[in-house]
């Protein structure tokens, strides 16, 4: 087979196989530039850290004149673009507003990342520095782009806010849909694989480790058997709650309440009332009332009485660490 021939096929299937062809239709936001626009607003965001040279204080303000201009020059004709494709005779000028408006939130962004980095170094042992945890947290960079991201999505922007945080996905292994609604002092540790789904509402004080799914349940069809689009699909994490590696909580009615925290591997498609614990005992599910810190049982070490945790084996010194 020579090259002639491989074009003539490749031709007959742009012909035939509709659906993953975009030719001559309105031109589509660049992948590249986008990926380029994220690494230009993590430097506005953490000036000196995403930087190959030192930012002095004296050319500081230089810097980030120079810096917000080319991203609202070079996003704007992004957001135009994805405006375009479901309006065509959209205005440059809601493109421009809602850039400027997504630039002007940039303080507001640093000031929740600001708790994000707290709440990571807070929860980390293993952290000793402000600096470590924005140069080499995974968790940051996602986050920092889902809270860009997430105020284009609110602004209804085709395209670019998935964009950008499956370009953090890509980077860090950690997927956060720009729907998402996270409050403060969000701090996901190691972080691999974990999923936040698009209608998830996660409050403050929230932290979750590697693997953790926040995931729908089920899925609403028409009666065609196609899935319908929308809806409340994915659960609601409450403020101060944690929880531990590979678990999953599934639903749009799903809660899990307050000062609550779920074991490791558990799977949940229930709410979950405040100040719980949830962990397996052996293969079955328990949930119990949290007692005061240092008296949290270690899975198939305990009794649960009436609704009381037992002592373990061993004494007082033997709960667990992993639910304190």
């Amino acid at each position: 087979m020579d090259s002639t021939q491989i074009v003539s096929e490749l031709l007959d299937s742009y012909r035939t196989v509709g659906g993953i062809n975009h030719i001559d239709g309105a031109n589509l936001p660049s992948k590249r530039a986008v990926a380029v626009l994220c690494l230009d607003l993590l430097q506005l965001l953490f000036p000196g850290f995403y930087d190959e040279v030192v930012v002095t204080s004296d050319i500081l303000e230089q810097n980030t004149r120079a810096r917000v201009d080319s991203i609202f020059q070079r996003l704007q004709a992004e957001v135009s673009k994805s405006l375009r494709l479901v309006r065509p005779d959209c205005p440059e000028g809601e493109a421009e507003a809602i850039v400027l408006e997504l630039l002007g939130n940039s303080s507001g962004i640093r000031e929740l990342l600001w708790t994000d980095v707290e709440a990571a170094f807070e929860g980390d042992p293993a952290s000793v520095s402000f600096d470590e945890i924005i140069l080499a947290y995974p968790c940051l960079e996602a986050i920092s782009i889902q809270r860009c991201a997430h105020l284009l999505y609110r602004k209804k922007v085709p395209l670019i806010p998935r964009m950008m945080t499956e370009w953090a996905h890509s980077r860090t292994g950690i997927d956060i849909h720009p729907g998402a609604q996270i409050g403060s002092h969000f701090f996901i540790d190691h972080g691999t694989g974990v999923v936040i789904g698009e209608t998830c509402v996660i409050g403050s004080h929230v932290k979750l480790y590697h693997g953790v799914t926040l995931g729908a349940k089920s899925f609403q069809k028409d009666d065609e058997g196609r899935i319908l689009k929308g809806g409340k699909r994915h659960p609601n994490v409450e403020n101060n709650v944690t929880i531990y590696p590979n678990s999953t909580v599934l639903g749009g009615e799903t809660v899990i309440g307050e000062n609550s925290t779920i074991g490791g591997n558990v799977f949940l498609q229930h709410s979950v009332p405040a100040n719980s614990l949830a962990y397996y005992e052996e293969t079955q599910l328990k949930i119990v009332p949290k007692k005061v810190r240092g008296t949290h049982p270690i899975p198939g070490k305990t009794e649960v009485m009436d609704g009381n945790i037992g002592i373990p084996e061993g004494g007082i010194d033997k709960w667990c660490d992993w639910c304190i």
